[in-house]
Parts: structure tokens; C-alpha cells; sequence
């Protein structure tokens, strides 16, 4: 049987079956959706992000590379998925249509998207979100007039995604639990003569056996000098005695991931290490405090910066204080709709939840990393995850 054939038989008997939310979720979110399309003066949304398009639909799968599009109107949820991924659509996806073209036929996609938003005069899209692909839109602007397409269709979904509904709330604490346990196993096994590998290998499986799932982020673990190169991961290296080990975990609960950071050391900290350690809470502190409805992302960071101000010329940082979570795909954790930095004057708000990366590298040398996943509430930032912000001497 073709994909068409194979997409109704499965809806006979697994139809909507995997939903991640009651569909009583998904209807809230969508309201909220449309009631920002009509104030903004759009007719439609294509999306084009897997996780915006899971946030409206559920729908989730771990193939992420091939083109999938949703388009939102003011009456209707249309997905388009490729042949290969019809089943998830059909399990997990709150939508009214589903429109699929053979995976190797991306020639297929256009003609029914464009019959899709004919009737629509003004068409939001996310020009910086993942997946959108610049053949699709040029022939869809081709066939209906680039001047229907706006590219302010990002920033308004972004804008309600940041804010959790108890719901997320309830994903990110389960995420925050199953990443602590992965978090306590890979500590257990540090010791001189491991190796990073074994160290992720372990945290890997005690993140599954917890009831993760795929991960956006597989675990990151490096020690020694290599903590001081930003964004390497484990490659066969041997711990050596004394030696600091990074670690940075991120589980997936229905897509949904609360990360933390945690530092061990494979015998005593040098009290170099320890004064980083502290230099990384102050930080934390300062940006919990101000992380209050009303401040602005830039008041967070400015505070933060007042900390780390007597190192900043020794120690390299990233310039992110936190990053908003939430639900997400490979290959990145990061939802990308908030960022606490220098110059960035969107006001925090009750129950955004970001992830607040604390590392410093000493280039050449170490490094110290800790975090929390925080939500926001009326007295500031509270942690989901329950990092202790010590540094764990593993003195055997």
C-alpha cells in the first residue's frame, strides 16, 4: 500500500492514540494563537519549526531533517508531513487535515501548500526558525505574491511559547527529576583511569532507564583542559587524578527538557576550583533575584555581569546568563524564543522557565560549570532542578 493507503489503515486503529496533552491543552494554546494572529493582522501562520508545530499539534517524531510545514488559520490546522513520517501524524497529531507527499518527491510539497494558503492575504512566517526551507517559500511566493508573506509569524508564537501552562510546568519537573538521576549515576563512576565515554555512557543509561526519552542534546561530559574548550563532549580521554569533569545533562520528557550543569573532581577541588565554584553561585544568586515580573532580560544580566565583572578578563564566558526551555528537538535543547543577556528588553514574566548555563573556562587550563533550570515567579527565580552548586571531591 501507498502512504495514503497506509495513513488511513492506521487511523482505524491507532488514530490519535500518543498525544502528549489532552486535547483541552492544545485548544488553549491554539486560542491564544489566533487571538495574537487576529491583533497582529494575519491570516495566516506557515511554521515550520518541529517544536512549534508540536506546541499546536503534538505532533513529534525524531526525524527532524525533512520538510514538515503547519499551517494555522483562523478555522483549521494543516499538516504536511513526507510519506515516512505519516505514522506519527496520525498517533500524535491534533490537527483537521493532514497533506503528505513521498519523501523523495519534494517537488510534491508545493502545489498542495499553496492550494492551502490561497485564500489568505496575509501570511506570517518565521524566517529564522529551523526547518523553513528557501525553495519552498520562493515557489510559494512565486504562485501567490510576496507581498502576502510578513515575517513577523516567529515573534508572535515565540511570545506565548515563553510563558508555561501548568502542564509544561508539570514535563519540566519530570525532566528535572530524570536528569538528576542521570546526573547522580555518571558522578558514581568518575575515578582516575575512566574514561569520559564510560562517564556519558553511564548518565545515558540512567537517564533512559528513568523514562527519557530521544534526547535533544545527547550528555555533554569533558575534564581537564578540555572543559576549557566550550562545546567539545567526551572523546576517549582518560581522567587523571585531580582532574575536573563537566557535566551537562538535559533528559526529555514529552520533548520537554530541564538541563543542569554539575562539576565533580576525581580527588580535591584547588581552592582555584573552589573560587570559581563560588564566582558561578553569586552569579546564579544575582540572576534569581532579578529574574521578577517587570525587570527586563538586560536588568538580569546586568546583575549577573556585576559578578563576574573582577574575573571577566581571566575567565571566558558566553555572554547568555539563561535561555528559555521547553519543548525541543535535536540538535539543540535551546527553544530559542528568550535569551538573559546584555541588550535584550523583553520583561520576564509569572512562569517563563530558562536555563541558566553558569560555566567558566580558563583557556588551556579548566574549568567550572553549574546550573539550574529556574522558573520565574512574583519573588524571583525558582530552581526545577536541584542542583547543590558544590563541587563533588570523588576521593574514593
Amino acid at each position: 500500500m501507498d502512504h495514503h493507503a497506509y495513513r488511513y489503515a492506521l487511523a482505524g486503529a491507532l488514530g490519535g492514540s500518543e498525544p502528549p496533552f489532552p486535547a483541552a491543552e492544545f485548544v488553549d494554546r491554539l486560542a491564544r494563537v489566533r487571538a495574537a494572529m487576529q491583533a497582529a493582522g494575519l491570516d495566516a501562520l506557515l511554521l515550520t519549526d518541529p517544536a512549534d508545530i508540536f506546541y499546536l499539534t503534538g505532533y513529534h517524531t525524531f526525524e527532524v531533517s525533512v520538510h514538515t510545514a503547519l499551517v494555522v488559520t483562523a478555522e483549521r490546522r494543516v499538516l504536511q508531513v513526507p510519506s515516512i513520517e505519516t505514522g506519527p501524524a496520525v498517533v500524535t497529531a491534533e490537527v483537521d487535515e493532514i497533506l503528505g507527499y513521498r519523501w523523495e518527491g519534494i517537488d510534491e510539497v508545493v502545489v498542495p501548500l499553496a492550494e492551502t494558503l490561497a485564500g489568505q492575504r496575509a501570511i506570517g512566517l518565521d524566517l529564522y526558525g529551523a526547518g523553513l526551507r528557501h525553495g519552498v517559500i520562493r515557489e510559494l511566493q512565486a504562485r501567490l505574491g510576496a507581498e502576502r508573506f510578513r515575517d513577523d509569524g516567529g515573534a508572535l508564537v515565540d511570545a506565548i511559547r515563553l510563558v508555561k501552562t501548568p502542564a509544561e510546568l508539570d514535563c519540566l519537573a519530570e525532566s528535572a527529576r530524570i536528569t538528576a538521576a542521570g546526573l547522580a549515576a555518571a558522578e558514581a563512576v568518575i575515578a582516575p583511569g575512566v574514561s569520559d565515554n564510560d562517564i556519558a555512557a553511564e548518565g545515558a543509561r540512567a537517564l533512559l532507564a528513568a523514562g527519557g526519552e530521544f534526547m535533544s542534546l545527547q550528555p555533554i561530559v569533558t575534564s581537564g583542559r578540555r572543559i576549557s574548550i566550550i562545546h567539545v563532549n567526551h572523546k576517549r580521554r582518560v581522567i587523571e587524578p585531580g582532574d575536573p569533569v563537566f557535566l551537562e545533562f538535559g533528559a526529555a520528557f514529552q520533548r520537554y527538557t530541564a538541563p543542569m550543569m554539575r562539576t565533580a573532581v576525581a580527588g580535591r577541588a584547588t581552592p582555584e576550583m573552589q573560587a570559581l565554584r563560588d564566582v558561578c553561585r553569586e552569579m546564579f544568586e544575582a540572576l534569581s533575584a532579578a529574574m521578577r515580573p517587570g525587570n527586563r532580560f538586560d536588568d538580569a544580566a546586568r546583575a549577573a555581569e556585576a559578578v563576574l565583572a573582577p574575573h571577566a578578563d581571566r575567565a571566558f564566558f558566553s555572554g547568555v546568563f539563561g535561555y528559555a526551555v521547553g519543548a525541543q528537538f535535536p540538535p539543540s535543547w535551546v527553544e530559542g524564543t528568550g535569551y538573559i543577556a546584555r541588550g535584550q528588553q523583553r520583561e520576564f514574566a509569572t512562569d517563563m522557565v530558562f536555563h541558566l548555563p553558569l560555566c567558566l573556562r580558563l583557556p588551556g587550563q579548566w574549568g567550572v560549570g553549574l546550573s539550574d533550570t529556574v522558573r520565574v515567579t512574583d519573588g524571583g527565580a525558582v530552581p526545577l532542578t536541584d542542583n547543590d552548586w558544590r563541587l563533588n571531591e570523588l576521593t574514593g
